[in-house]
């Protein structure tokens, strides 16, 4: 289908002009990304993982220009994020949802926070009503749109949240830990929702993210440690790489976990074993 998304060598820093007291210097500057270069394919869902500082975040902003390259070059669809005048196209391109839900609903009714940014945008009356109850309705939250957003729970706050990107149209939608701040119940119905956008809408989905299960759900994983991709394919090849993980601080699904000491222990089982169901397969084998 061909690619949205291309990072071409990106490298970045934060521009740094603390001048030290003693050596009236510039402070060195840390490099956060190192040299990226990967392709995301229309369609595709794909999982961003790596521990606290290792640059998912920083690079998750560079996919629709809330921060652009020091060096190398970030394109959505052949389009060049440095160009200033062409962000608002690639905005409408790639939606960004963010970890706490909170900070981005702004209205005081459900369905005017998910209208808000089409307003903005000029959209006329008639397609605005359309695309807000198609986007309530595609995460589940219609019956809810004439609802405070403040009383409902953090897991239907962040896919009100995920219905005012969809309303957008955007062709990608790039979440930065969007489960981050909800209990099981709420991340649950906010995964169920992402996975229904990729499948049944066509919309490629980026997620950074913690949770090992939540990656082990996509069709691609992509690890970042120290500002580089050290593992980059599908969650059965990533996530058969036990040791090189926890390496780097990452922990894997607790299935994958569990086939790698009953291997360590002697027994012939198949490494790249993700799920729940292909585990019990193995063993009902093992045990047969």
């Amino acid at each position: 289908m061909g690619s949205i998304i291309k990072s071409d060598k990106v490298h970045f820093h934060y521009e740094n002009d603390y001048l030290t007291e003693i050596e009236n210097t510039k402070a060195p500057v840390k490099e956060i990304l190192k040299g990226i270069s990967l392709e995301i394919n229309k369609g595709e869902f794909v999982a961003v993982l790596g521990h606290n500082g290792s640059g998912k975040s920083t690079f998750a902003k560079h996919l629709n220009a809330i921060l652009l390259p020091t060096d190398g070059a970030i394109y959505i669809e052949d389009i060049d994020t440095k160009l200033e005048n062409k962000h608002f196209d690639i905005r409408q391109r790639v939606g960004m949802v963010f970890q706490n839900p909170d900070n981005q609903l702004v209205a005081t009714v459900v369905e005017e926070d998910v209208a808000f940014a089409l307003e903005n945008l000029g959209v006329e009356p008639k397609e605005m009503r359309k695309r807000v109850d198609e986007a309530l309705k595609a995460v589940d939250m219609y019956e809810y749109r004439e609802h405070a957003p403040h009383q409902l729970s953090g897991g239907q706050k962040q896919r009100v949240a995920i219905a005012g990107v969809i309303a957008m149209r955007p062709e990608c939608i790039v979440l930065d830990e969007p489960t981050a701040m909800l209990d099981p119940k709420g991340r649950q119905e906010v995964l169920k929702t992402i996975k229904m956008l990729n499948r049944d809408y066509g919309i490629t989905i980026v997620i950074i993210t913690h949770y090992m299960d939540e990656a082990a759900e996509t069709d691609r994983v992509i690890v970042m440690d120290e500002g580089e991709v050290i593992l980059d394919d599908v969650p059965k090849k990533v996530f058969s790489q036990v040791e090189l993980l926890k390496s780097v601080g990452l922990d894997v699904p607790q299935v994958t976990e569990l086939i790698y000491e009953l291997k360590k222990h002697g027994l012939d089982i198949d490494e790249e074993i993700v799920t729940e169901d292909e585990c019990i397969e193995a063993l009902m084998k093992i045990l047969a």
